[in-house]
Order: C-alpha cells, then sequence, then structure tokens
C-alpha cells in the first residue's frame, strides 16, 4: 500500500526507464542515489548532478530506507 509521501517521493511505470523506481516527476532512477552513495559521493554532488531531484525527495527516500531497515529481519 503507497502512502501520499511515498507517491510524491518514487514512481514506477513501464514507460519511464523500464519500469525502474525514479524520483516522482523525474526520469532519475532512485538506484543512482545509492550508487552515489556507495561510491563515497556527497548528497550535495547527487543533487548538483541530477537537478531534478529535489533535496526534500532525496532525504525522504533516505529516511524510508533507514525506517525499512530498522524492521527488517536481515
Amino acid at each position: 500500500m503507497k502512502t501520499e509521501t511515498a507517491q510524491t517521493v518514487i514512481s514506477r511505470s513501464p514507460d519511464v526507464m523500464s519500469g525502474a523506481p525514479v524520483f516522482a516527476g523525474t526520469r532519475v532512477p532512485v538506484q543512482s542515489l545509492l550508487d552515489y552513495l556507495a561510491g563515497g559521493h556527497p548528497l550535495e554532488e547527487f543533487l548538483e548532478d541530477f537537478p531534478t531531484v529535489r533535496r526534500e525527495q532525496a532525504l525522504e527516500l533516505l529516511h524510508k530506507l533507514k525506517d525499512s531497515l530498522a524492521t527488517a529481519q536481515i
């Protein structure tokens, strides 16, 4: 079940980037942010390189991932 906040952060459509999750209103895959951070690049650099992604979207995604990991059984 999607919440209103989740819908404003991530969208998915078979017509956009072959259905990969992207930041809502953009064609920027969510995976791009994770790759940047995993590569040691700061959030600021990601936002500069992908100006269509709002800071609020990126931060909300990171908060949601953090919350998901807190309840994950790995």
